[in-house]
Parts: C-alpha cells; sequence; structure tokens
C-alpha cells in the first residue's frame, strides 16, 4: 500500500489529526488598492488565515502657486512638495479588529494670488503614516528685476519600518520682465512632479501618486497654480 508524504515547511497536523496549512507559508495572495481620496477601513476577520501584512502608505502632494504678473513684468513660481513615503511589515497578531485606511488628498491649486495648498498625510491607523508635502508659495511679486523664489522643503518622515520624507521641489528664477523659469514639483517614492516652465502657463500636473505640482509663469497673465498629487495605501496579504 503506497504512502503519502508532505513537506512539513509547508503543511502540520493539529490535535485532531488534520492535515492544515501552516499559516504564512502560502505567501501573497492578494493586494488591496486603497486610491479613493478619504477614510476607510481595513477588517482583519475578513481575511481567515491571514499572516501578515506589508503595507505601503503615500502622502499627498503640494499645490502649486498661481501668479498675476503685470503687463510687461513677471512672476515665477516654485513647485509644491511630495509627500513622504512609509513602509512596513505587519504581523496579523499586532493589527486591531479594524484598521482606519487614510488617503490623503492632493494640496489645492492656488489661485493668481494664494500659495497651493498642503498635500494631506495618508495613513494606515497608527502603524504606518506619510506626511503630506507643503504647497508652492507666491511670495514673488510682479516685476521685471532679476530675483529668485526658493523651492519648498520635503516634509518629514512618518511612522514605519521604512520612512522617507518627500522630495522637495524646485526653485524658480527670474531673470527680467521676459524671461524666467518656475520651479518643478517634487518627486515621491509612487510618483513624478509637474515640469518647470519657461513660457508663460498655469502650474504644471503631476503624475502617479503623491508627487508635487510644478510652478506657473506669468508674463502678463492673470493664471491659476495646480493641485499636488493624491495619496494612496497599498496592502499585499500574505497568508
Amino acid at each position: 500500500m503506497p504512502n503519502v508524504c508532505v513537506c512539513s515547511d509547508y503543511f502540520t497536523t493539529n490535535t485532531d489529526g488534520e492535515l492544515c496549512l501552516i499559516p504564512g507559508s502560502m505567501g501573497l495572495k492578494q493586494t488591496l488598492v486603497f486610491s479613493t481620496v478619504g477614510v476607510s477601513s481595513f477588517t482583519k476577520a475578513d481575511y481567515p488565515n491571514l499572516a501578515r501584512i506589508r503595507v505601503q502608505v503615500q502622502g499627498a502632494g503640494g499645490g502649486a502657486a498661481g501668479a498675476n504678473s503685470l503687463p510687461g513684468e513677471a512672476i515665477v513660481r516654485p513647485g509644491g512638495a511630495a509627500g513622504g513615503y512609509s513602509e512596513s511589515l505587519i504581523d496579523v497578531s499586532a493589527l486591531g479588529a479594524v484598521e482606519s485606511i487614510v488617503v490623503g488628498a492632493g494640496g489645492a491649486a492656488g489661485t493668481t494670488l494664494t500659495s497651493g495648498g498642503t498635500g494631506g498625510s495618508s495613513s494606515f491607523g497608527g502603524l504606518v503614516i506619510a506626511n503630506g508635502g507643503g504647497g508652492g508659495h507666491a511670495i514673488q511679486t510682479s516685476g521685471t528685476s532679476m530675483d529668485v523664489s526658493s523651492g519648498i522643503q520635503g516634509p518629514a518622515p512618518g511612522v514605519g519600518d521604512i520612512v522617507e520624507g518627500g522630495g522637495s521641489s524646485g526653485g524658480a528664477i527670474r531673470l527680467n520682465g521676459t524671461n524666467g523659469i518656475s520651479g518643478a514639483g517634487g518627486e515621491s517614492r509612487l510618483g513624478h512632479g509637474g515640469f518647470s516652465r519657461a513660457s508663460e502657463g498655469t502650474g504644471t500636473t503631476p503624475t502617479g501618486f503623491g508627487a508635487g505640482a510644478g510652478g506657473g509663469l506669468s508674463y502678463e497673465n492673470p493664471l491659476q497654480g495646480e493641485a499636488g498629487g493624491q495619496g494612496i495605501v497599498i496592502i499585499d496579504l500574505y497568508f
């Protein structure tokens, strides 16, 4: 009569003599993506035999300011900073029954006279947190003289096993009333900042998640800013 053997790396027997998978031996089985701005939740009872999770959290990027120079003059704007990134591998025993998930909104676009908004933080409970990036300022006034505007420093690291602050944005340079260059948006772990401008135009759109908006440039027209990239939370489930 043939014998049946099983690998002890993956299987065990319980007290009733039943053959069972060892928790955590199956590896990655599912990925959950939370990309809608706002609050949702993760309930661990919805995933029987869950052993651990890997959580990636991207904070949102800052928006860029608008500009409104006088005729024959110029205003150049810096970009918005990118949101931070945090990551953790968490054993199921460390999870609460329900963990809150927050996906931060991108910082608002500035008007012709106001700075861009700060990006929202993203988080998985209190275990993994990534801070949002600051918005590009509207400090420079209309003029023709050589002038510069500093970029925005990226946010501080958040909470997690791996934590990164977001990328700082590029500064802006005005050479005279008809020449200048705006600042690029900050780079995030999961996105790219909006590009810098040398020709007149609004703030520029970031791509991916969590990057900062690029700054706008006005030679004589009123121009709006641009919103920063929203955050995201990604959860890998290991069984």
